[in-house]
């Protein structure tokens, strides 16, 4: 699934290419995404694409008079193409913008492409996630106070996006293998100064998976057609039987909430 770097990596790609175009037509060849995309989404034609922000996973496309929300289910990518580029399969949505479009494909069709007239923060989609990671916001203090009286693993809370958002299995795993913290770690045992490196970990990893253009393990590829290439810098997600690179042991393998887990037995501790 797109974590928070594959929908930055998206929304940095498209945004200096959309902004500030007019709607000319719109496209909905499947409307049965993972909510069906409503009617008042196909009538946004003569409204301007004023800017393209990210919440979450969630991409917000604000317009005269509202915002298109986005998100790339499972499988989902956005490419802005030229106009005349024919439709491929799993090709579901066009926002035409004059000479070129925004195409979202979405082969498992777990995606969204939703209309608001009100403010998107309002939307029940959005009104109850928790913090950026990368704002100024998620410090240590602020992590500390979320861990509190939390018997969950420290691996799950992560990826609660009621409490922090965007930091799906992928980013979740290697932050917590450079913060040196086991994903079974009750949260609650936490100190500030482990909070701290965490916070620290979490930042670094997700800025670094934006620079490498975030992970294209099946479907994802950028705007521009690229794939990500972060896959090749884990450090431990799916390098189960593999050594360390800090210290040589062998990463192992778990299952936590039914998603796999990685981390190394040595520098991971409880």
């Amino acid at each position: 699934m797109p974590e928070l770097p594959e929908v930055e990596v998206t929304r940095r790609g498209i945004e200096p290419l959309i902004a500030g175009r007019l709607i000319t037509q719109v496209a909905i060849r499947e409307p049965r995404l993972r909510w069906p995309v409503a009617g008042a989404v196909g009538a946004l034609a003569g409204r301007r694409v004023r800017g393209v922000r990210r919440r979450g996973k969630y991409l917000l496309l604000d317009c005269d008079a509202g915002t298109l929300i986005v998100h790339l289910g499972m499988s989902g990518s956005l490419r802005v193409l030229p106009v005349a580029t024919p439709a491929g399969k799993h090709e579901h949505f066009d926002l035409v913008l004059g000479d070129r479009l925004l195409r979202l494909r979405d082969p498992r069709r777990f995606g969204a492409v939703l209309w608001t007239d009100a403010a998107p923060e309002s939307h029940p989609l959005l009104a109850g996630l928790g913090v950026e990671p990368l704002s100024r916001e998620f410090d240590a203090r602020r992590l500390h106070g979320l861990t509190r009286g939390k018997r969950i693993a420290i691996k799950q809370l992560l990826m609660d996006s009621r409490r922090v958002v965007g930091i799906g299995n992928i980013y979740a795993s290697e932050s917590l293998f450079g913060a040196r913290i086991h994903p079974a770690t009750r949260a609650s045992r936490l100190s500030l100064e482990r909070c701290a490196r965490l916070v620290a970990a979490v930042k670094q990893t997700l800025r670094a998976a934006i620079r490498a253009g975030g992970s294209s393990l099946r479907d994802f590829v950028r705007s521009d057609g690229r794939p990500g290439y972060f896959q090749y810098r884990y450090k431990v997600y799916a390098r189960a039987g593999r050594a360390c690179p800090r210290c040589g042991a062998t990463i192992r393998r778990s299952r936590q909430g039914q998603r796999a887990t990685y981390y190394c037995p040595s520098c991971q501790r409880r």
